[in-house]
């Protein structure tokens, strides 16, 4: 929320906002699968979410890759697109969480932690 007093400002930001819009969304649905297996104890909604959290790590690295391009094309909207970047990793944050949830819910129904380590698919960090 703080960071759309600089974004109203900006034209731009509604014009690029679709990919943000489908990760927050598919971020939304992540966490209240997560809660929800978490409440119905339900290993394989849990088991389910931890593999959509890949999906999560590579809208995450489409998007940051779709405004680094904009940002390199016209360096007079860096400062919006550095905020719809800080959201978009907010965002995946909280898929992240939303995965944690769903990696305890499965040990409190069966004891164990989930086989392995969580996959990853973001490799925004590499570029």
């Amino acid at each position: 929320a703080k960071r759309t007093v600089v974004l109203v400002q900006s034209p731009l930001a509604h014009r690029v906002t679709g990919s943000l819009s489908r990760l927050t969304k598919s971020t939304e649905i992540l966490l209240k699968d997560s809660l929800d297996a978490f409440i119905q104890k339900n290993e394989h909604v849990a088991r389910d979410v931890i593999l959509r959290d890949q999906e999560i790590d590579e809208m995450h690295g489409s998007l940051f890759r779709e405004y680094l391009t904009y940002m390199l094309e016209d360096q007079s909207i860096i400062t919006p697109m550095m905020h719809l970047l800080f959201i978009a990793k907010n965002a995946e944050r909280i898929g992240d969480h939303a995965t944690s949830i769903a990696e305890q819910t499965v040990y409190l129904i069966t004891g164990l932690l989930p086989e392995g380590e969580r996959p990853k698919r973001d490799n925004s960090v590499f570029i």
